[in-house]
């Protein structure tokens, strides 16, 4: 073994490795969902060791815990760009239609962009009640009780929105069959 390898090693055992059960602990809790943490760890270890020869870690723990940190977030990325799951297992409603043509597709989009932009003009209160109405299926007692207004108000809110939604679709030369 070379001496700088002796140094190196050394160096891992003092510095370095006793930060290893902080370090799972701050994953565990920082990442929850994260199920890798064994590879984050020696990814982090080994990141650590290729730079210790240039020298210019001052801190082991801090330079540990941020390539962790950064590690971490790359796999996350990563995950997002790319499916653990087979496309042939993926559910129908994440797959493309074969039965709709790319004119009824697009014109679906543009329906949806209309919508989203006719919800979007509506005024704050209005909109944010009728988001919580449409959106996510709130009762008109649960959307009173989380923005503390009457279930009375809460209804003609929603009314208000669809009203105002279903005129500025007219105005766009969707009518009510639409």
């Amino acid at each position: 073994m070379l001496p700088q390898d002796v140094e190196t090693a050394r160096w891992f055992a003092e510095e370095v490795h006793p930060h290893e059960r902080a370090l799972r602990a701050y994953l565990r809790d920082r990442f929850p969902s994260m199920h890798d943490i064994d590879d984050v760890v020696q990814d982090s270890y080994l990141q650590l060791l290729r730079q210790k020869p240039a020298g210019r870690i001052a801190s082991a723990r801090a330079y540990l815990f941020t390539v962790a940190h950064n590690a971490v977030l790359k796999v996350f990325r990563k995950r997002s760009i790319f499916s653990d799951v087979p496309v042939n297992e993926l559910p129908a409603w994440r797959l493309l239609d074969d039965g709709q043509s790319v004119a009824e597709t697009a014109n679906t989009h543009q329906r949806e962009a209309l919508v989203a932009e006719a919800i979007a003009g509506l005024p704050g209160r209005c909109r944010e009640v009728f988001k919580l109405r449409l959106a996510r299926g709130l009762s008109h007692a649960e959307i009173a009780a989380q923005l503390g207004l009457s279930e009375a108000t809460v209804r003609v809110q929603v009314a208000r929105g669809l009203q105002k939604c279903m005129q500025f679709l007219r105005e766009r030369g969707l009518g009510d069959e639409q």
